[in-house]
């Protein structure tokens, strides 16, 4: 609204006073504005983001397309192409050596085409071609021949090998392939059945549960195994997600929790190997990390979840993330171009340049070098923030990322006193991927009871990951041997103590 000079007052004090009014108020506007502009970027990003279905939807498509368009390229100059003779092979990366070869051989006839004198061979031409064979069934017999004795007629007979199903059919190999299908490549049990059966196999979405059900079973040793190892570590990274529970009764789902724990030491050259535990609970109610961990003592890398603020203390000590404090200043640049939050997130980014040195070295190198370059960052970043943050708006977004980095101030610079420690919890959030990957084709978990199976199942899988194994093989191997292995030696089946043949 414009003023009209002449209806202003005179008075100095007064008009100071409408001035300042009049500031305070254009002060409230632009807070809202970028409180709105803050909103709306985190809703674009969350209806355009890169993990959004939608987006998600038009990327496939765009695959498809792009698919179809080189397939029609590759159609017009294929035939050009045979005709062509090539100036130069280019160079083309060898077949890997651990693949089956099987020879075809194309012999001409057995007399010159032009004279029809008798050929001698004088070398060979080979190009390797490289073919997929779908997967396939088989049927394992086991037969035992039963003898008799001629002396005292005792029938003699070898006893039959224990299955991994007691009076069940499904091999080994089968119900790992089952187990990784649904929770490593995320196919649902019906989406299986249908694969099976253009193979004609005919396999109920019931039939597979049961499978699941029951190989679950067996495998609880080596999952309570390897809680054991993970739970044995000095350092920890902890963190969870939601899961859609389907609520018995009324259609629809409810929120639950998976809660992940990493013993991860490769950032320091320990020498345990690296390995994930899953646990879920039907809320996320504080007492739900507390029973996960009352055997844990140790470094706690979390985020701000208050649920964990009753575990640190004698036993338990935070490790806080700055993964966690970067990732708001950004939200803040994102939405706003702000500056000042580009200036703190170049401050963090001094930070991570050296770890990425010191990534892989011993503790000691790495508490050394972090003490001697990334002290003086932190120092200068906690004046920059005390000194900023009285400057602004105490609603501000940008406020409110200074205080969450304030309050957790001596938790996010412990690691620069132990080597043994990170800089963020990226473990615990790279080991949640899969599962946020997987809600997007299983929707929802069918009961508590199935989240305690999928937690059980996952810990396995992601584990042999982690140890760069191929979770089916291991799997297979481990569900083959585990009804006959000694309870005392469990530990022996675990990933990192497999050797494939």
């Amino acid at each position: 609204m414009l003023l009209d000079a002449d209806l202003l007052p005179d008075d100095i004090d007064v008009l100071k006073a409408m001035l300042v009014a009049a500031q305070a108020e254009l002060g409230q506007r632009d807070l809202l504005i970028e409180r709105l502009q803050m909103q709306l970027a985190k809703l674009r990003r969350m209806q355009f983001g890169a993990s959004s279905e939608r987006l998600a939807r038009q990327a496939d498509q765009l695959e498809l397309g792009l698919e179809e368009v080189e397939a029609d390229v590759a159609a017009v100059t294929a035939p050009a192409l045979a005709r062509m003779r090539e100036a130069a092979k280019p160079f083309r990366q060898p077949l890997p050596d651990h693949l089956p070869r099987e020879e075809v051989l194309h012999e001409p006839a057995c007399a010159c085409p032009d004279c029809g004198g008798a050929l001698r061979k004088i070398g060979s031409d080979v190009t390797e071609q490289l073919d997929y064979v779908p997967a396939s069934f088989r049927v394992i017999r086991h037969v035992r021949p039963r003898f008799s004795c001629r002396t005292c007629e005792r029938i003699v007979q070898a006893p039959l090998p224990s299955m991994p199903i007691e009076r069940g059919r499904p091999g080994a190999g089968l119900l790992a392939h089952v187990l990784v299908s649904k929770y490593a490549d995320h196919l649902p049990l019906y989406r299986q059945s249908g694969i099976y059966a253009r193979q004609g196999v005919e396999l109920a979405r019931s039939t597979l549960a049961d499978w699941v059900g029951r190989s679950a079973t067996l495998l609880d040793p080596l999952v309570d195994a390897l809680e054991r190892h993970v739970m044995g570590g000095g350092t920890l990274h902890a963190d969870d997600t939601p899961v859609p529970v389907l609520a018995p009764g009324t259609g629809r789902t409810r929120t639950g929790r998976l809660w992940t724990y990493v013993r991860d030491e490769r950032g320091w050259g320990g020498e345990a190997p690296p390995a994930v535990v899953f646990r879920y609970a039907p809320d996320r109610r504080g007492d739900r990390p507390a029973g996960h961990l009352r055997a844990f003592t140790g470094d706690l890398h979390a985020d701000g979840y208050a649920g964990f603020d009753r575990l640190y203390g004698t036993k338990i000590a935070e490790v806080a993330c700055w993964a966690h404090v970067r990732r708001k200043f950004f939200d803040v640049h994102a939405a706003t171009g702000s500056a000042t939050a580009r200036e703190a997130l170049d401050h963090i980014a001094g930070l991570y340049a050296i770890e990425d040195e010191v990534r892989g070295r011993p503790p000691d190198a790495r508490r050394c070098e972090r003490q001697a370059r990334a002290s003086p960052l932190l120092s200068a970043l906690r004046s920059w923030l005390d000194a900023t943050l009285p400057r602004l708006s105490r609603r501000s977004d940008l406020a409110v990322a200074i205080r969450y980095a304030l309050a957790r101030w001596s938790a996010l610079v412990r690691y620069i006193d132990d080597g043994r420690l990170e800089i963020d919890n990226n473990a615990a959030e790279r080991a949640l991927r899969g599962i946020a990957i997987g809600r997007k084709n299983w929707l929802f978990a069918g009961s508590d009871q199935g989240g305690h199976r999928a937690a059980a199942i996952f810990s396995l899988i992601e584990t042999a990951k982690l140890n760069k194994l191929d979770p089916q093989a291991w799997l297979a191997d481990t569900i083959a041997r585990i009804a006959d292995h000694p309870a005392r030696h469990i530990d022996e089946l675990l990933p990192w103590n497999y050797r494939s043949a």
